[in-house]
């Protein structure tokens, strides 16, 4: 690895290890170096292999989360309560090592970094401490004639004192840190002062530009031993006073043209009431004019400021063109990279943006969505049902402009050249694909009508004690699906039908058509009144922080790759996830199966679409058919579909010159591709598929019913198939109208998941003035636990 120290003007291990201690004063000893004012960006083009981020025009700050990857020049501000520890003496040395190696990160992918750190004093206190106890245990020892620690008081340390004795082991300390990764450091203490003569901050300026361009991270930090006291209300015209590290960050970063400020508290960021409070909500992104209302809490147990003082600084900051985030740099959890998860636009802490979106962020629409989700369940069958059969007209009737809209989409698809063909192909609606979406619509509605509301057991418990169990929506859906719009109208019926709240996000490729179909959607279900229970998220949030609402989502169901699934899965924070990662669906060819069934089956199963979830693609032959007719028509079959054939090893090892062995044997091809192996029978083929099936779709063909029953009660899947084609496994196909996808988990729903999937319960228990002490062993009451006959009909 090509280490940027290196390359600096630290060369040597002499130079790495050297602590530059820079002070901006106007002394003729200043570190300073004529004309470096000018010098704003680094030039490495006489460096190969380093890519670094461009240098972007100071102006106005980043408008989005998205855009902070593009951050060239970051101000890393460390709080008092992330460097220190929590007894207030001494620092926090595991957060700081890692905020050094985040920082060293950034540093060696060709970002400029600077930090504004605290810890000086609690540095100091913990030494000074340290120095009077030991003082005080000696003179004690020499008094009482024992070596005892008892009756020892520490006095009160002035602050300036604290700081001066903790300036140089702070600093020490981050030069042994940063010196594992071959980085230089360099400290500079400033006060107010130096901000106000404009000689000063001339030095000051050329100092932290010469050090940047030299590679070495600058240090800084208010000089402690000796800055007076703030003075209230002391904020210049359009400038801010230097009152604690907040306002010197905001400073810094305005006067060097940085692009970002990140802020670490021991909060998670800005919350709408003080942090604590029942109602305390953390705000994503903060807008000027926002402070009005928010209350502030109390400042934090260390250090000058609050979060009112970090919220006024980054506003002046966010004004002079720089970005700002807030976030916590103490959370065991997330300080291990939560300063570069900011940098890669990731939904940490808060961000400070003046560009207000024109509508609703996520989080409102999560909360609209379950609003809307239960009025939508406390609507009659009837009117849900009539929703869906107008959203089933709506889409006949609007055909020509649904058509218009995807084929805007196929068309820069296909000029853009990102999207492989099976993609393609399901970003593709036509005039058949609606039709039978319609149809599709309209059996929700016909199946939906005692969904939601229906009576699954009921118990006598005691006598005038009823209990029943009844079916209720999950809550808040979150629908990610790529390349499918049709997908979008399908899915809404189904949480019309079941009474959920919905957030979608598509796919920006299917931008176009989502949107029309998404406004038919909402006009369906105005029809009574209900339209925030279906919610489009079209802002630019990232699928993994979606992800992380579990305090908003009940329920995330992916439809897309089985990259894009257990990216998901994986991302999901405290939030189920209903899905399949992978579709690798096998069709076992038995040595009584049938020559007229076996081609039509496995032609079907392989070549009718083959980048569904539910296509074969492993193909397990009986060895007793090989060099047989049968097997003979199989392959020729294959060959002209044009299906290219993987060998399995024991296949393979029947052959003189095998097709291309398989690399793995649990791969899903998602394309006119497929393994093809040998199994000795029935035992064999179901082991092989427990030990590399994903669990979705699996078929026997055989006309031994003995041996096919064997098959459907042994594999242990989603969907077991005798003498059919896998496409089956599709809820549309089941019967149940569409679905929301295939579901291979173990525990709620399995298999094509259509309304019932998308329910849970509830128990609701009807008394006359019961209390649990009337059936206890000298109560007056027992119990019956009866079971009571459960009503045909739908109880809302």
């Amino acid at each position: 690895m090509l280490h940027r120290a290196a390359l600096s003007s630290c060369v040597g291990t002499s130079a790495r290890c050297l602590l530059a201690r820079v002070r901006s004063t106007a002394s003729s000893n200043l570190l300073h170096f004529p004309g470096s004012t000018h010098q704003t960006a680094r030039h490495w083009s006489n460096i190969p292999f380093i890519t670094v981020p461009h240098m972007r025009s100071h102006g106005k700050p980043f408008a989005h989360r998205s855009e902070l990857k593009h951050a060239k020049r970051i101000v890393v501000k460390l709080g008092s309560a992330v460097v220190t520890r929590g007894d207030e003496c001494g620092l926090a040395l595991g957060r700081l090592a890692s905020i050094v190696e985040q920082v060293s990160v950034l540093q060696n992918q060709g970002r400029e970094m600077m930090i504004v750190t605290s810890g000086a004093v609690a540095f100091g206190k913990q030494r000074l401490r340290h120095e009077i106890l030991l003082s005080q245990s000696v003179r004690q020892a020499l008094h009482s004639g024992q070596n005892q620690l008892k009756d020892m008081q520490v006095p009160v340390l002035e602050a300036r004192a604290c700081a001066a004795a903790g300036q140089s082991g702070l600093m020490a300390l981050y030069e042994a840190m940063f010196t594992q990764y071959s980085i230089c450091a360099a400290q500079i203490l400033v006060t107010n002062l130096d901000f106000h003569d404009e000689q000063k901050r001339r030095n000051l300026n050329g100092t932290l530009h010469e050090l940047l361009r030299m590679n070495i991270v600058p240090i800084i930090n208010t000089n402690d031993a000796v800055v007076p006291p703030p003075e209230p209300n002391s904020d210049l015209q359009g400038v801010i006073s230097i009152k604690d590290n907040d306002s010197l960050a905001a400073r810094l970063a305005v006067e060097m043209k940085a692009d970002l400020i990140i802020v670490l508290s021991d909060v998670e960021g800005l919350f709408d009431s003080p942090p604590g409070s029942d109602d305390a909500k953390l705000i994503d992104i903060f807008y000027p004019g926002d402070q009005q209302s928010v209350t502030f809490g109390t400042k934090s147990r260390v250090g000058m400021g609050g979060m009112e003082a970090k919220v006024k600084a980054a506003l002046w900051a966010l004004q002079g063109g720089t970005s700002v985030v807030i976030a916590n740099g103490t959370h065991p959890k997330i300080s291990g990279h939560v300063i570069t998860d900011i940098v890669e636009g990731k939904k940490v802490g808060t961000f400070f943006s003046e560009v207000k979106p024109a509508g609703p962020t996520v989080e409102q629409q999560a909360e609209m969505a379950r609003t809307g989700g239960r009025s939508l369940a406390t609507l009659l069958p009837e009117q849900r049902a009539e929703i869906i059969f107008h959203l089933a007209d709506l889409l006949t009737d609007h055909r020509e402009e649904i058509l218009s809209a995807n084929k805007k989409d196929m068309d820069e698809a296909e000029d853009k050249g990102r999207l492989a063909a099976p993609l393609l192909k399901r970003l593709s609606l036509s005039t058949a694909k609606l039709n039978s979406l319609s149809i599709g619509l309209r059996q929700i509605a016909a199946s939906s009508q005692d969904s939601v509301g229906r009576v699954l057991r009921r118990t006598r418990i005691a006598k005038d004690l009823e209990l029943e169990e009844v079916t209720v929506p999950i809550g808040v859906l979150l629908v990610i699906f790529e390349s499918r719009p049709d997908c979008l109208p399908q899915v809404s019926a189904l949480a019309i039908a079941s009474g959920n709240g919905l957030l979608l996000k598509g796919g920006k490729e299917a931008a176009n058509t989502n949107q029309i179909l998404y406004r038919l959607t909402q006009e369906a279900l105005s029809l009574h009144g209900v339209r925030d229970a279906v919610q489009l998220v079209n802002t630019r949030e990232e699928v993994e922080d979606l992800c992380r609402l579990n305090k908003l989502i009940d329920l995330i169901i992916p439809r897309g790759s089985s990259q894009l699934v257990r990216d998901i899965q994986k991302a999901a924070k405290g939030i189920p996830v209903m899905g399949h990662s992978e579709g690798i669906c096998h069709v076992y060819v038995d040595s009584d199966a049938s020559v007229d069934k076996v081609t039509r089956i496995v032609r079907d199963s392989k070549c009718e679409y083959p980048a569904a979830c539910n296509a074969m693609e492993t193909l397990l032959i009986h060895r007793d058919i090989l060099r047989t007719p049968l097997f003979d028509q199989i392959i020729d079959m294959l060959r002209v579909e044009q299906v290219k054939i993987h060998a399995g090893p024991r296949f393979a090892s029947y052959l003189t010159f095998s097709p291309s062995e398989v690399k793995s044997l649990r791969t899903e091809y998602g394309d006119l591709e497929c393994c093809l192996e040998v199994v000795d029978g029935v035992q064999d083929a179901i082991e092989h598929i427990h030990k590399y099936g994903s669990s979705h779709t699996d078929a026997i063909i055989t006309e031994n019913e003995q041996t096919a029953e064997y098959f459907l009660q042994h594999v242990d899947s989603a969907c077991v198939f005798w003498n059919t084609s896998t496409r089956f496994s599709d809820g549309y196909r089941f019967g149940l109208g569409a679905e929301v996808g295939i579901s291979t988990a173990r525990i709620h729903a399995r298999g094509p998941v259509g309304i019932e999937g998308l329910l849970t319960t509830k128990w609701i228990l009807r008394g006359e003035n019961h209390v649990v002490s009337d059936f206890s062993e000298q109560g007056s009451k027992k119990y019956l636990h009866e079971k009571l006959p459960v009503p045909q009909t739908s109880s809302s």
